[in-house]
């Protein structure tokens, strides 16, 4: 294999879920690049099955051709899986395989990881709470609490200051330096690996109406509104805060490289209403590039044909974007 092929390396999720699905039809999907996928050989197989499908195990990584065939590296499972079935065991052992590609993609074996949706809950237990990849590879990452969440589709990207917390604690988790160091990684990193050269951020207020002068609400007065200028003057291209009921609108959306909001739903309701199943997830802040699909496991659509790929797809070819990027 030539050097300069790009490697990805794809964990499958959930093996009750779609990602070994979705690893079905990009056996027959061709992208340039060398694919690894980490999954169950005997799931997959069985999952192929379920689609009148051939897939050939390929012992060693080549240029992904779509012909059927597909490297994987096994990952040993305690039970049988059962489509669209939720088993603790088999859910517990993507923990591993996170871990292990992480440690391979940190190593540089690998130019990007593409990550397909687990269960968070059954990866959850009293002790500690798993609250997705996002946080988890950024903490084996050693950049904890520094990663960045963005979607992207075409040109439209919107990044978030809070993930996954309760609503009753965006808040108090939105403070002057937790805002700064977001948009100064959104910013780097939209220069460094999208290469945009002067990014043009567009970032929304907490409240509604962007708090109106502290009628709503006085984080927009106390905190968003300093930094942002605070970051202008240093040479940033910021815009805001403005009410995130008219953000996502078509003048901003042409005229924003990416958006800001402060929490999940506010940016991700709006992004996944105009790009569902065709968005990226990606992670900014790390030392690695780690895209995912914009979707869950889907258990209740395993071994149907109501799955579609594109999500996956477009994971793929922006981590070749991203990792040729890195590159230069």
């Amino acid at each position: 294999m030539k050097k300069n092929i790009i490697k990805i390396l794809i964990l499958s999720g959930e093996p009750a879920g779609i990602g070994l699905d979705l690893c079905i039809k990009l056996a027959y999907k061709k992208f340039p690049a060398a694919i690894t996928i980490l999954a169950n050989h005997n799931a997959i197989l069985d999952r192929a099955r379920l689609y009148n499908k051939k897939i050939k195990i390929l012992k060693k990584p080549v240029l992904h051709k779509g012909i059927g065939e597909l490297h994987i590296i096994d990952v040993p499972l305690k039970q049988k899986v059962f489509p669209g079935k939720l088993e603790k065991l088999n859910s517990l052992a993507q923990l591993g395989a996170i871990d292990f590609a992480v440690t391979e993609c940190m190593q540089k074996k690998y130019d990007a990881l593409v990550t397909l949706p687990v269960n968070k809950k059954i990866l959850s237990s009293q002790n500690k709470k798993f609250t997705g990849h996002t946080e988890y590879i950024s903490t084996l990452c050693g950049t904890k609490n520094k990663e960045v969440m963005l979607l992207a589709h075409k040109n439209f990207k919107v990044a978030l200051v809070t993930t996954h917390i309760t609503l009753q604690d965006v808040p108090k988790s939105i403070t002057k330096r937790k805002l700064e160091q977001t948009i100064r990684t959104l910013n780097g990193d939209l220069k460094n690996i999208f290469q945009i050269k002067n990014p043009r951020i567009t970032i929304t207020g907490l409240n509604p109406h962007a708090g109106e002068d502290g009628e709503f609400g006085i984080e927009e007065i106390k905190i968003i509104t300093p930094i942002i200028k605070k970051l202008s003057k240093e040479g940033l291209n910021l815009i805001g805060p403005i009410p995130a009921d008219t953000a996502f609108t078509k003048k901003y959306i042409k005229n924003t490289d990416s958006f800001l909001a402060m929490y999940h739903d506010q940016g991700l309701a709006p992004f996944k209403a105009l790009a569902f199943n065709n968005g990226v997830n990606t992670t900014l802040g790390l030392p690695i590039i780690r895209t995912s699909v914009d979707h869950g496991t889907a258990l209740d659509l395993v071994g149907s044909k109501k799955i579609n790929g594109f999500s996956l797809y477009e994971s793929i070819s922006l981590a070749i974007k991203l990792a040729k990027n890195k590159k230069k």
